[in-house]
């Protein structure tokens, strides 16, 4: 079975930490990103997300959100699922959209990455 709380890393070192798993599935946390719009330094961000609840033996599916906290005008969206290898290792596999604000409807094209 696939455990969502407890820390994450990803392929580009930022950090993800499931602190709150509810029985209902909703979680919550926070990310601690190494790659911002602006470049600088790492910041943290709260994320909010769910998991589906299903038996025992599943690989949930899940989704979060993140709010780019106090360095961005931009939050994302993330959806995947858990994995575990015959070796026991847990993997999340996601898929994301980031949203940033832009000044005006004709932006809007190059706002969503």
């Amino acid at each position: 079975q696939c455990q969502l709380s407890g820390l994450w890393r990803n392929d580009q070192d930022s950090l993800m930490e499931i602190s709150v798993l509810r029985d209902n599935g909703d979680f919550q946390g926070q990310y601690l990103t190494r790659v911002t719009l602006s470049g600088g330094c790492a910041h943290i961000s709260p994320l909010r997300g769910t998991q589906q609840q299903l038996g025992e033996d599943s690989w949930p599916t899940f989704a979060f959100t993140v709010r780019w906290d106090k360095f961005s005008n931009a939050s994302t969206a993330f959806v995947g699922q858990c994995f575990v290898d015959a070796g026991g290792k847990e993997t999340l596999s996601t898929m994301w959209l980031l949203r940033e604000a832009v000044g005006s409807l004709e932006e809007d094209w190059k706002a969503t990455r």
